[in-house]
């Protein structure tokens, strides 16, 4: 006899719910949150599933292979791409897709280590989290640390104006050997992103290292209007135009960082 086909995921709903029921009678098992878009209040339709959790160290292997047999219990599981995981991390991260799913319903998976100290439960940083369950609410929301993202913003300023002193006249020399992709990926790279970390640190600090994510809500809507016609270059000419440009910027924003003020506003 044939097998009965397995019913396909419909919604985000369920599959959130199927892995909650089978994480919350694990005794290793302490919570299990969502955060992503859900977080900032900006759930779409082409949004993933930000799911996180916590568990007892030894047994965070142990928390993927449940997670994966019960994604297979809804359909086949399509696309597993696990996360290399840097040393010293705290936590271990895979992405799944199901069949019969859009490609977009991603399922972001993040399995802390209880040991580990920071969770990304920062709100001001991470969006707000929204519990599937806390156990004897043991897992705590923490607040932000201005005093550390004061002392880590003037670092990063420095650093990054250590850097472009330093390897700023690369993108030229490039143009001007006429090694057209080496300076379009230098000026992105080097000049680009390290004026967005600088409008950052003035407008959205406790985002300063997210590049381009979620620039478009961080950003006032004109700055991103000006970033926008510096990341589209159209030719070698536009190139050496656009770089002039986001070099000056670049200088101006740097000056235009003011701890002091940054912390006040904080």
């Amino acid at each position: 006899m044939r097998k009965a086909p397995r019913k396909s995921p419909t919604s985000r709903n369920l599959i959130i719910q199927t892995l909650s029921e089978t994480l919350a009678p694990l005794d290793y098992v302490y919570a299990m949150w969502e955060g992503g878009a859900v977080g900032y209040g900006r759930l779409d339709r082409w949004s993933d599933v930000d799911l996180y959790v916590d568990a007892e160290d030894k047994h965070v292997k142990e928390v993927f292979r449940k997670v994966e047999k019960a994604l297979d219990s809804l359909s086949a599981i399509e696309l597993r791409y696990s996360v290399p995981e840097a040393p010293g991390q705290g936590y271990s991260h895979a992405f799944y897709r199901l069949a019969g799913t859009s490609k977009f319903l991603l399922i972001d998976l993040a399995v802390f280590r209880h040991s580990c100290e920071d969770k990304f439960l920062e709100s001001r940083i991470h969006g707000r989290v929204y519990f599937l369950f806390n156990k004897r609410n043991v897992i705590k929301c923490s607040t932000l640390n201005k005093k550390k993202l004061v002392r880590d913003l003037r670092s990063r300023k420095a650093r990054i104006q250590e850097r472009f002193d330093t390897f700023g006249c690369f993108v030229e020399k490039e143009i001007g050997r006429g090694n057209w992709i080496e300076a379009l990926d230098l000026y992105r790279g080097l000049v680009l992103d390290s004026l967005v970390e600088a409008l950052r640190m003035r407008h959205k600090p406790e985002h300063h290292q997210f590049k381009t994510r979620y620039i478009h809500y961080d950003l006032p809507r004109e700055i991103v209007r000006k970033l926008k016609g510096l990341y589209f270059v159209e030719n070698e000419e536009d190139l050496k135009k656009k770089h002039r440009i986001a070099e000056r910027w670049l200088r101006k924003a740097l000056k235009e960082v003011d701890l002091r003020e940054v912390e006040r506003r904080l």
